[in-house]
């Protein structure tokens, strides 16, 4: 039976690679990488990095494939939906005409298949559809919330209390819930500068784990300007941002005990 590997490869510096990745990497008939354009092409270029450095398995074929565009116009979901099943029949062709029956493919996901990643989903889809067979097997990685508080030297979460990980158009909607700490990702709309609170702070990043990595923290009222302007600079120089951040408010003294 066909297999795909979803191998989780880290936020961005080849070194990332776990053992588990690197001999998952190296038991893949095919390797499939995403292109997304000039804007992102470094994100294929640390993909084949990763291939350059620890692909060991001469008869490993590395193919490409264009990412769809998705569509802004519409209901947010239907677009996300669409643009799903349109990877997914490019998952299925792959599977059909460039994987053999007792063959693997393997799909290099950014940081880790289980958060803020579709990948899983869209194999679902190819799941669903009922046109190829095949079992899936899935290999953690680094992640841009590991890469970010290592960065800063600090720990994810305060004693006794939880983390919201939300995205920037949740937190654009309103603070999430009771929780007095928010990790926020995929934030195109710097959902920190809605946070009407004068004693929170932020602990940002942008391109962690890269060459590029840009770390910067302090009380928000303080650094809102300082990571907009940064942030747009980055933009502007790179052509893409991927940015993480965590916000903490204050705590009562029973919460935090």
């Amino acid at each position: 039976m066909r297999k795909i590997l979803v191998i989780g490869i880290g936020a961005g510096n080849p070194e990332h690679m776990t053992v588990q990745a690197i001999g998952a990497l190296n038991r893949a008939d095919v390797l499939l990488i995403p292109t997304k354009g000039d804007e992102k092409a470094y994100l294929a270029a640390v993909r084949r990095d990763i291939c350059d450095r620890f692909l060991t398995n001469a008869d490993c074929r590395i193919l490409d494939y264009s990412v769809p565009v998705r569509r802004a116009d519409g209901a947010y979901a239907d677009g996300v939906h669409d643009w799903h099943r349109a990877i997914a029949a490019i998952y299925e062709r792959t599977l059909l005409g460039e994987v053999g029956e007792d063959q693997t493919l393997g799909l290099l996901v950014w940081g880790d298949p289980m958060l803020y990643d579709s990948t899983l989903r869209i194999i679902e889809h190819v799941r669903t559809a009922g046109n190829v067979t095949f079992e899936t097997e899935v290999i953690p990685g680094i992640t841009s919330v590991q890469a970010l508080c290592a960065g800063h030297g600090i720990a994810l979460n305060r004693i006794g209390l939880p983390v919201e990980i939300t995205t920037g158009r949740r937190l654009s909607e309103g603070w999430p819930g009771t929780a007095r700490d928010a990790l926020v990702m995929l934030d195109g709309v710097q959902a920190f500068r809605t946070v009407d609170d004068p004693e929170a702070e932020i602990w940002w990043g942008a391109y962690l784990g890269t060459p590029h990595e840009i770390l910067l923290s302090g009380r928000l009222a303080d650094m809102a300007e300082t990571i907009t302007e940064t942030r747009r600079k980055a933009r502007e120089e790179h052509g893409w941002i991927m940015d993480t951040y965590l916000i903490r408010r204050p705590a009562s003294e029973e919460g935090a005990a």
